[in-house]
Order: C-alpha cells, then structure tokens, then sequence
C-alpha cells in the first residue's frame, strides 16, 4: 500500500515490476523470508499458486516459460527451498526456458555468519543460471527486475536467480517503476538468406531439423508453408514435436530417444542440414554420433538466437545468429529450385513416419501402452496440452501420439523425472479451457506427485496416467544391458495410485486391460476433477520395439561370445 508520501514497501515494488512485465500467475512454497511479498501479492493482480514443494513450484514456473515465451515466475525459501528449487532451475537451463526464481535471505547484517539456512547463491547458481544476483539497495530493485526480465528472454533463454534479503523486503521507498523489458528479435540478415538458398539449391539430400525455443505459432506456420514450398523433410529434436504437425506431408518424425531408422539413416546421409533454434545436444545427436566433431562431413547451417551456441560444439558451414521467429518470416523471400530432385524422398520419409507411428507393436501383458496411445490421438483435442516426465514409458507418447499444434508439448529436454505433474498444474492454471494429459511412470510420479494436491486446491481437473511396471524401468533396462541378470536397486513396491488420487478428494480409477482404458479415461473426463488413471503394465514391456527377457539374453549372448 503506498504512503502519503508515495511511498512502497521494497516488497511491493518488486510485485508492481511483475505486473508491468506480463506477470499474471507466480508460483510458491511460502517461508518467511519473504513474507513481505506474500503481503504484496494480497492486494495486486497476480494468481498466485501455493505448491507443496518447491521442485513442483519452480517446475511450473518452467512450463510457464515453455507456453508463453515469457519468464515463469517462482519465490522460494532460502536454503533447503532453494536447494529443491535447483530442479527446476536445471531444467530451464538445458530446456532453453526463461525463469525467474526469487529466493529469499538472511537479513543483511547477518550475512557470512551461516545464518539459519543461508546459502551464497551466486556460488550454488552460478553454473546453471543466465545470471544469479542478490538485490542489496531497495531502490535498484526497479532496474535489476528488468534486467533479470532482458537476461531470461533475450539470446538463449534461460533461468535468472535472484536473492532478496528479509530485511531489505520491508523498507519503504519512493522511487519510479521501470518500463517493462520487451525482448527483441535477432533477424538474419540478406546475405545469410541468399547463401542458405545457394547452398539448398545445390543440395541432392536435404534435411531441416527444428528445437529449442523462442518460437512461436507464427513462427511454426511461416516453416510449415518453406516446407512445402520446397518440399523439404522436416524432423523435430528431442521433446519439440510440437514444432511442426504431425500429419503436414512434410513431416519426418521426432528425432529423439529410440527414433525411426528410416529417418536416422537419411540425416546420417543427409548432404545439407539446416538445425534451427536447437543445440543438437546428446539425445537428438544420438550420443554425438551423427556428425563430426567440431567439423560435420556435410553441409551444415546452423540458425541459433545465442551467438555463444554458433560453433560451440559443431562448426557450421553457415552460421546464422537469428532468433527462430525472425528466422521463419525471413524464409518467405526464399525460391525453391525449379525442379525439387529430394521430393520423393520427403514423400517416402513422411509414409515412414506415419507407419511406424500407426499401429501399436506387440507386447507382453494385457495392456497396451501403444495402443492406448494411438486412441487418444483421436481421442483428445488438437489443442490438448500433453505432458510427461522422465522413463520409458515417455517413448510411447512420442512415437504414437501425434502432436498437430504449437504449444500442446510440455516434457523436460533435460530428462528430469518429477516433471509431469506439476508441468500439467501449470498448464491448467494458464489455460482452464483447455484439455491437460500428464504422463507418468511409477517411480517418475513419486518425485513430484504431491502435486496432485495443488490440483485438488485450486479445482484444477488434468488427467494423470501413471504407467505402473514396478520399477525404475529405464535403469533396469541399461542394467540388463550392462550387468545382465544383476538386478539392484531398480525395484518399485507401490501405493495404489488410484486410492491416492481419491484420498486428495481427486477421481481415482485403475485399469488392468487395454480394452478398458477408453471408459476410465472418459470417466475421469466426466468426474471434474483432478484423475488419476493407474495402468499397471507388464515389467517385461520396456520398450515399443523390445522386452527385458531379450535384452538381457542378447547381453549374455554376447558376453559368451
């Protein structure tokens, strides 16, 4: 509340630089440290979420940025809420996504003492942040707020971390807000353009990869219409299906975990490759093994908003600084060769897609993950919004589940477990119209199931289908690889995951049966409330093309031989 003399509580201008800068939702664990901005948000137009666990708040934070191309926004604890703070933070990092994380301190006069739970959060940050700071003089809190917005927007998205001192929270101050921090756009410039068309038109084997961030449904729409105008096969990376449709002719599947040979062979052989807005990191490289290190046997242009990530790993035949968006508009000034020699090849990689993702192979148990998948692709809305975590269990979704639109993919690049849930919350509480789905394996749920409950607060109806085999499958898995037979610290004895979802006041429902998911689902769409739909799986089922009997006998196959 101001002053009579215009005055603020330090915590009330931090909260009036979120407003001016698009801040609508913020997520939290409350402590005390900050209470004075739990006072601030009392009175101003910001939905706030209270969480059960900071892992889960700055998770939602994170599926914020990934939506809406701006900052999500979390406030955590000092000490043991920053530490679980540091799994969303990871996240944001790898995933290219802008967050903001506000910590709250020790009083200033108690600094470098190891006050209760104080931490130096520029040494326990530093690595995984944009930028991590500690706000000391009220007055530039106006200012830094607005940097931290520029930092976590512009280049390579990412996280910021700022620390806000207890006692520096409750001073009062008269002081002018700063105008709100708008990101701007990198744009290619005429000679990048006109070199890209020279080096495509002389291309036999062309591929065009998309990833990262930063882009937008118009973005998505101004590739889709390149594509199609020069007829080009497109692949998205790792957990960016939502990049470019399913079903446009085009497309040549997800270039992820365990992707279609069809596909893993033709970038392999590609002679021009063209990776737009992503890093080409470890999964979608395939352990770093599709191109050379730092200079790839093939023609290579590589579109990136960081100018740090050009050349970084791989050394590109063009190097284009340009954010994604701008990038897609540029496109529309370039003309496809007269004759188009790769169009059959984009139409055979396209038919590949589609049949590999089509029909559910066959697999051990009574129910069908595949299959399952395969219905809800009918099943749910083009604009449903589908989450998951971590596991096995998430090649599935990617193989079988069509993404057709921007924004309906939420799932952590970095391959962190716990994520599911808290992403779906999010996702919910930004957009109550629309259909949310999260999918979770046992041991994934478990990390941040708690969640539910905050689902259960706020009325927030998502459907969570927790694929239950009774282990952490994907350790089992490499551990049949590598120690076949040795089975350690890889089994699951689990609640009833049903029970749990009603024991919160959500709807509950555990199938057994392929044949009878379709009516559990439909059930928990009908209930209005937080679901949880406990599919219990065979162990056995590990993978859509193999089973842990076949690994592990191919393992010691080869250790005899």
């Amino acid at each position: 509340m101001r002053g009579k003399d215009n005055s603020r509580s330090a915590a009330e201008v931090l909260v009036d630089q979120l407003i001016i800068n698009g801040v609508r939702h913020a997520f939290c664990v409350p402590g005390e440290s900050y209470l004075a901005v739990l006072d601030a948000f009392y009175d101003r137009a910001i939905a706030v979420t209270v969480c059960r666990q900071e892992a889960g708040a700055v998770i939602m934070a994170e599926a914020v940025g990934k939506l809406t191309g701006r900052p999500g926004v979390a406030f955590v604890t000092r000490g043991p809420g920053a530490s679980n703070g540091m799994h969303g933070i990871h996240i944001a990092r790898q995933d290219s996504t802008p967050v903001i994380m506000f910590v709250g301190q020790v009083a200033r006069e108690m600094r470098e003492r190891e006050a209760f739970q104080e931490l130096d959060y520029r040494a326990v940050f530093g690595s995984t942040t944009k930028w991590t700071t500690e706000i000391d003089d009220p007055a530039r809190i106006p200012e830094l707020i607005s940097r931290a917005f520029h930092v976590a927007t512009t280049g390579r998205p990412g996280p910021v971390v700022i620390a806000l001192p207890e006692d520096m929270l409750t001073e009062r101050i008269t002081i002018a807000d700063a105008p709100a921090a708008e990101p701007f756009e990198t744009w290619p410039g005429l000679t990048d353009m006109a070199r890209l068309q020279k080096l495509l038109w002389a291309a036999k084997k062309p591929v065009m990869l998309l990833g990262g961030s930063r882009w937008s449904s118009a973005a998505c729409a101004a590739v889709a219409r390149f594509a199609e105008r020069f007829a080009l096969p497109v692949a998205t990376t790792f957990r960016r299906a939502h990049l470019f449709d399913a079903l446009h002719p085009c497309y040549a599947g997800d270039l992820g975990i365990g992707p279609n040979p069809t596909l893993l062979a033709h970038v392999k052989e590609a002679d021009f490759v063209l990776l737009v807005g992503g890093r080409l990191g470890e999964i979608p490289s395939q352990g770093y093994a599709l191109f050379d290190i730092p200079a790839p046997r093939t023609t290579f242009v590589h579109v990136h908003p960081g100018a740090e990530e050009l050349g970084r790993v791989y050394r590109p035949t063009l190097a284009i600084h340009a954010s994604p968006t701008a990038f897609a508009a540029a496109l529309e000034g370039l003309q496809p060769p007269s004759d188009i020699p790769w169009r059959e090849t984009t139409q055979s990689l396209h038919a590949s897609y589609l049949a590999w993702s089509e029909k559910a192979t066959e697999l051990p148990g009574a129910v069908n993950l595949g299959e399952i998948m395969v219905w809800l692709r009918g099943a749910l809305p083009s604009d449903a919004i589908v989450c998951n975590g971590a596991g096995n269990f998430a090649t599935w979704v990617h193989r079988f589940y069509r993404i057709r639109q921007f924004g309906t993919q939420l799932a952590p690049n970095s391959g962190s477990m716990g994520y599911g849930v808290p992403a779906a919350v999010a996702a919910k509480r930004l957009f109550p119209e629309r259909t949310v789905v999260a999918f979770s394996g046992d041991g994934d749920f478990l990390m941040n199931g708690q969640e539910f409950a905050t689902a259960v607060q706020y009325d927030l109806p998502i459907i969570v289908v927790v694929v239950d085999n009774g282990m952490y499958g994907t350790i089992r898995m490499h551990q049949e690889r590598e120690y076949p037979g040795r089975i350690s610290a890889t089994a699951l004895k689990n609640p009833d995951f049903a029970a749990y979802a009603r024991a919160f006041g959500g709807f509950g429902v555990t199938v057994e049966r392929t044949a009878d998911f379709a009516a559990a689902f439909e059930a928990a769409r009908r209930a209005g409330k937080p679901a949880i739909i406990h599919l219990k799986v065979d162990p056995e089922a590990i993978t859509p093309t193999t089973t842990l009997t076949a690994i592990r006998e191919r393992a010691l196959a080869q250790s005899r031989g």
